[in-house]
């Protein structure tokens, strides 16, 4: 200011002073200026919404509606002495308030002591509170009864970013607007009238930036734009700009996500070397690749993307030509791994090291199989199938299979020959002696399950007529059991029933592993599902349909069993 001229910001220099001048907010005007022509104009409102929206902008241009010197219109004239005192703020009709300096319960009551006068050269005296939520308690309770029954000449207007904060006495008696964030074009839009009115050169992309910046708030952008021009004057550059603002060039994130779809690990870690040369903050970078990877996502999942994403046409027209090759799951796996990463860089000591894992892992992504595949080449091992050996475990059960039981004993004679039927349906053991152990052993369970249990863990050493010597492992718990009188007792008495003869039981103790002894029932069971399971096995291992599951899903078998 070399030549004394007072500076004004642009934030303050290109207030809106109408209704139609408030960005974003279409909804509020309209529903006000109806209010204002059909003479239904409450007597409290309550403007809510983020900073920078256009809530106390919009209260004043209320403000200036209803006291205009040209009457109550649903635009103000701007040129009356009226509208001038409020736009300057010098009005004494109309009070604006911070409610966070004046928040006490005096304040409140010296606001009510003065609003019971008539407005001095107005129609109305209007009360604007901003940040109202910040009044204390004590003070909601003092304005609770003035704003119930206010005088005709009064109109309140409160401002707040965070409604929540109200009494709910105060909520019910005021008629409530709600803010919206203003759109991302919305916000380059008005950057670039004012562009054109400073005469300013600059981008698309460049405002775009600046926009951004403002995260929805015109106020936040204008402020940035005023940075902007005090930097690089009438001349913007997007490299300024970028620089200036600490903000990740698009085309950087660009090239870091063809980087990683494309398994490019080099040009990954040089895209972090970039970041990290222009001094960016590390998680920062990390949000804004999320963001990115999340507005890539919208793109591949929805079919009009253009009504979610708050994107400028150009910048929705290079992410559509980004993920033209790219699906939906691909960037949600990405996706999760930064999102991840983002979170554990809140107390990390190394937050680029987390970021260039995260972006590693992302380019090194195994990619999936889609499942309709997947569903197509089951259906081929399946057709395949029909014209190759059954599966070995399908032949296992057949043999395994019992044979079905006749349903009594006559019918089971009918089935076989005629010099046969008898023996069919009364079978008997051998008169000769008893020569089979493991009938023996199955007749002793069908008597007593306790004596067969122990019976099949013994190894028949000798068999002849009238005498059984069992072994049992020596120091077995079976060999107690065994040795016991009773029982021996018992197992004789099965014994001359089963060989119809007199037969003695001799039971002797064995050393595990013995040669010459012969295997116990319950050994020899073991023994054969073991050798059957081995041979199933080798034949699962071996069958055609089996060799071409594994080539085709890239697996191997790491364990057979039977069911």
């Amino acid at each position: 200011m070399s030549n004394g001229t007072h500076y004004e910001v642009l934030a303050r220099k290109y207030r809106p002073q109408t209704f139609s001048e408030l960005a974003g907010q279409e909804h509020v005007s309209r529903t006000l200026q109806n209010a204002i022509d059909s003479g239904r104009v409450a007597h409290a409102f309550l403007f809510t919404g983020a900073r920078g929206v256009g809530k106390t902008s919009t209260a004043r241009i209320m403000a200036k509606t209803l006291n205009c010197a040209e009457g109550v219109t649903h635009e103000p004239c701007n040129v009356c002495p009226q509208c001038i005192e409020i736009t300057k703020g010098t009005s004494t009709d109309v009070f604006e308030i911070d409610g966070a300096s004046n928040n006490g319960v005096d304040d409140v009551r010296d606001l009510r002591d003065n609003i019971k006068y008539l407005p001095s050269h107005s129609r109305y005296r209007i009360i604007i509170i901003d940040e109202v939520h910040m009044l204390s308690t004590n003070a909601f309770n003092a304005l609770l009864k003035t704003l119930e029954e206010p005088p005709e000449h009064v109109k309140f207007i409160f401002a707040t970013t965070e409604p929540h904060k109200l009494p709910v006495t105060i909520l019910s008696r005021c008629q409530r607007f709600d803010f919206k964030r203003v759109t991302l074009p919305k916000i380059i839009s008005r950057l670039r009238e004012i562009a054109e009115k400073e005469a300013v050169t600059v981008t698309d992309s460049s405002l775009a930036l600046i926009a951004r910046k403002g995260d929805g708030s015109m106020r936040d952008s204008l402020t940035a734009f005023d940075q902007v021009l005090a930097y690089c004057g009438n001349t913007v550059s997007d490299e300024d700009v970028s620089a200036l603002l600490g903000t990740i060039d698009r085309r950087l994130l660009a090239e870091i996500s063809s980087a990683i779809f494309g398994g490019d690990t080099q040009g990954v870690l040089a895209g972090v070397k970039q970041v990290d040369l222009v001094g960016y903050n590390m998680r920062q970078f990390c949000q804004e690749l999320i963001e990115h990877f999340r507005n890539l996502l919208v793109i591949r999942s929805v079919k009009k993307p253009e009504e979610i994403l708050d994107l400028t046409a150009a910048e929705l027209d290079e992410l559509q030509k980004q993920s033209l090759n790219i699906t939906a799951l691909d960037i949600q796996r990405r996706l999760t791994l930064f999102i991840k990463a983002e979170s554990e860089m809140a107390y990390a000591s190394f937050p680029r090291l987390i970021v260039e894992m995260a972006l590693l892992k992302a380019a090194l992504l195994a990619p999936l199989v889609p499942i309709q595949e997947l569903i197509e080449k089951i259906k081929t091992l399946e057709t395949a199938a029909v014209h190759t050996p059954s599966l070995p475990w399908e032949a296992a059960r057949a043999v395994s299979s019992p044979v079905p039981q006749h349903k009594d004993s006559h019918s089971a004679a009918r089935d076989l020959p005629s010099n046969t039927a008898a023996a069919a349906t009364k079978p008997t053991p051998s008169a000769a002696g008893y020569t089979d152990w493991g009938s023996f052993v199955a007749f002793v369970n069908e008597k007593d399950r306790q004596l067969g249990s122990v019976l099949e863990h013994g190894s028949p050493l000798k068999q002849q007529n009238g005498l059984i010597e069992i072994g049992f492992p020596a120091g077995s718990y079976y060999l107690t059991a065994a040795q016991d009188a009773e029982f021996i007792a018992d197992v004789q008495k099965l014994a001359c029933t089963f060989a119809h003869g007199e037969t003695t039981i001799r039971v002797k103790s064995i050393e595990t592993g013995l040669v010459d002894a012969p295997l116990s029932l319950a050994e020899k069971k073991k023994s054969d599902a073991e050798q059957h399971l081995e041979e199933l096995r080798l034949e699962v291992e071996n069958h055609p349909v089996i060799k071409e599951a594994e080539r085709v899903f890239g697996c191997r078998i790491t364990d057979v069993r039977e069911f």
